[in-house]
């Protein structure tokens, strides 16, 4: 057998293992590694400690919207912009204060107001002789690490030495936030370890060799660190922030993705050291083979990645930026380090699995992925009918779907913040815990605050003191944050206090912030879903050459993501009893989706085509594409799903519902539309799959496969 220009693998002649050809190869290999370890050295010892560029955790919201607009405007006052952490003393057992535990309250104060802005606003409240709050004034400009320590100290100074059953329980913005902020400490290396073991676990499995596995997983981390520094060195430069989740979704995305394209590079390796003795040409071969589809699937997801520069919430910026940073680098990594780190070592790496010079390539051996195409092949209609309507029963689990996840409902374990809110929340207004702050011209301050009591939803208005400029208020909702009838009602108000003339009327605050950022997440999916849309098309039209293929790859993944969509939220019902999807989990799910959903069509598909060139008709070449890829495909996804379900780690509702929809969307892709569905498209349309291109001009006129 020979060897075509396009790297199918045939029979070749062997030659001598340690051939050194005019280029060096050896040595290249060694220069390789140690500029790669001089580059991670400079690296680690000048560039940032990671990616992570700023303190503040979860999104920001553009200078246009209300919310950032009062804050800028609260800032003028003289107490500056400024929010109040809650302390609530209630008893353990429901009942009533005691009015020596009410004094004890009182004394607190005193000491508690000295932790804020403003002594003399942290007077104790009684209500309903059930609880005693106590308002402590902290600014919202503050650092995550610096409002987290003053939370830490408040609830150290209200909890100290107090008398069971009298407990405290710190609430309100503040609060809130410093719990967001411990749900991200140190989740980079809770993430990094967990995504490690994983990856390791599960190359372990997948090579059987105690030594191989090491190499793509030291290849992969060191490309994940050095992808961290990139990320921290380059934002600053392109104007975005990239915030704790981010960075830990980077890590997610380096892994899984260099870990897929170091699978299939081994795997093609392995093929030519069955073809040949020297194991350099062995890898030229397969570096040639596989880089073709890698630079088109890790292209897809750059380009992918960067459309949500286009995004109007900095989070959402700031993640695309690292995303394509760290998959640039996943690639660089995975395309010259691992090539080198691979062929130094000889074929001893495979150990006990040692690939012998002569043994059949994969694609014609008859295994388990052989006989699955030969079952899809005989009836591929009622196979593709079968494979869509799966994927239509499940997507049909999304149509009871709702988005929007209150405050109180974001963690998987309930902070204090939580508890407190609770406890509040049956004494007074749900809404009193965060109320929304309404500045108005000082002209028009009393006539804004009249038109605001008038509004269905708000159940109180407390005019604060005015400057020259601007009238303050602050609005208390009947409804907790970040729920619909809060929503509901900060709408209404807003549009009633415009209508005042001449008052400039805005509303802000933290719930009216998460209420901004639900309408930024859905602008952000109308901009950024039909824009990868049309990169996914576009990239495959200029790899495959073709339209039809395009198309009919782009239907199987969208559809692919709506089942995972609906499967998820079935799972999300049934077990996690999760009331809502957080408004950017569908985006971000599509966009990981659909660019990484893609690299499995991508990885098959490229196959097939090398193979039609190579002189195979289109449904014989998808079949042996299916057979030498299924194995490597296959250990790629799950390894991919397994890596994102990582993301469970952290008690964030919002990461786990990412984790789990990107999980079972990509085993939905790598078990059913690759395995059987897009197989069962080729082998139904044939050579018009690849239309208006001809790959099959190259066979002889009078071949019968050719028909």
């Amino acid at each position: 057998m020979s060897r075509t220009l396009t790297g199918s693998p045939r029979r070749s002649t062997p030659s001598t293992d340690h051939t050194v050809g005019p280029e060096h190869p050896r040595s290249v290999a060694w220069l390789v590694l140690l500029l790669t370890v001089i580059g991670l050295g400079a690296a680690f010892a000048l560039g940032p400690s990671g990616a992570t560029t700023t303190e503040a955790t979860g999104t920001s919201l553009p200078s246009s919207s209300q919310s950032a607009k009062v804050a800028e405007i609260v800032r003028t006052f003289p107490t500056g912009a400024v929010a109040p952490a809650i302390v609530v003393y209630s008893n353990t057992d429901g009942s009533p204060l005691t009015a020596a535990q009410q004094a004890v309250v009182a004394e607190r104060a005193a000491s508690l107001g000295a932790l804020g802005l403003a002594p003399e606003a942290a007077r104790p409240q009684v209500l309903e002789d059930k609880a005693a709050t106590v308002a402590v004034l902290l600014p919202t400009d503050a650092g995550d690490d610096e409002n987290t320590a003053a939370i830490d100290h408040i609830r150290q100074s209200a909890s100290e030495s107090l008398v069971a059953p009298l407990q405290a329980q710190v609430t309100g913005g503040p609060a809130f936030r410093a719990d967001v902020t411990k749900v991200f400490a140190g989740a980079d290396g809770t993430l990094l370890i967990a995504t490690a073991s994983v990856v390791a676990v599960l190359l372990l499995i997948t090579y059987r060799s105690p030594v191989l596995w090491l190499v793509p997983l030291l290849v992969v981390g060191a490309g994940d660190r050095m992808a961290g520094i990139l990320v921290g060195v380059l934002a600053p430069h392109a104007g975005v922030e990239v915030d704790a989740s981010a960075a830990g979704i980077l890590s997610v995305l380096v892994f899984g993705a260099g870990t897929d394209y170091a699978l299939l590079l081994v795997s093609r390796y392995r093929d030519e050291l069955h073809l040949g003795d020297d194991r350099f040409t062995a890898m030229a071969r397969a570096w040639r083979g596989t880089a073709p589809a890698v630079l088109a699937s890790g292209t897809t997801v750059v380009l992918s990645l960067l459309t949500l520069l286009a995004a109007e919430l900095t989070g959402n910026r700031g993640l695309g930026f690292a995303g394509a940073v760290g998959i640039l680098t996943a690639m660089l990594f995975g395309l010259v380090v691992l090539p080198a780190a691979l062929v130094l070592p000889g074929r001893w790496l495979f150990w006990p699995l040692i690939p012998k010079v002569g043994d059949p390539v994969t694609a014609d051996r008859r295994g388990l992925w052989s006989r699955i195409g030969r079952g899809v092949a005989k009836r591929p209609a009622q196979v593709a009918v079968a494979g869509t309507a799966v994927l239509l029963v499940l997507a049909s689990g999304a149509l009871g779907l709702t988005t929007g996840l209150p405050q109180a409902d974001s963690f998987r374990k309930t902070p204090e913040a939580v508890l407190g809110q609770r406890t509040l929340a049956a004494l007074q207004p749900a809404g009193a815990v965060d109320p929304l702050t309404l500045v108005s011209s000082t002209a028009t301050g009393d006539q804004v605050v009249d038109a605001a009591r008038q509004v269905p939803g708000v159940s109180s208005v407390t005019p604060a003191r005015p400057t020259d400029r601007w009238a303050r208020a602050d609005v208390v909702l009947d409804s907790a944050p970040g729920t619909d009838a809060s929503d509901r009602t900060i709408d209404r108000l807003r549009g009633r206090v415009a209508r005042v003339p001449g008052s400039d009327a805005l509303v802000g605050g933290t719930t009216a912030e998460a209420y901004d950022t639900s309408r930024a997440n859905a602008h952000d999916t109308r901009v950024v879903v039909p824009l990868v849309l049309a990169i996914v098309l576009v990239v495959l039209i200029a790899l495959l050459r073709a339209l039809v293929a395009p198309v009919l790859l782009v239907a199987t993944v969208v559809i692919s993501y709506f089942a995972a969509l609906g499967a998820s939220w079935t799972v999300f019902r049934a077990f996690y009893d999760f009331p809502a999807m957080d408004t950017n989990v569908p985006l971000l799910s599509f966009l990981f989706l659909v660019a990484l959903g893609v690299d499995y069509n991508i990885f098959l598909i490229a196959r097939t085509r090398e193979d039609t060139v190579a002189g195979h008709d289109t449904r014989r070449a998808v079949l042996r594409a299916l057979a030498s890829t299924g194995g490597v495909i296959t250990s790629a996804g799950i390894l991919l799903a397994a890596v994102f379900a990582v993301l469970g780690v952290l008690p964030l509702i919002t990461l786990t519902q990412i984790g789990i929809i990107v999980g079972i969307g990509v085993l939905l892709d790598t078990l059913l539309v690759r395995t059987v569905l897009v197989p069962a498209l080729v082998l139904l349309t044939g050579r018009r799959f690849w239309w208006p291109g001809r790959p099959e001009s190259a066979l002889p006129a009078d071949d019968p496969s050719a028909t």
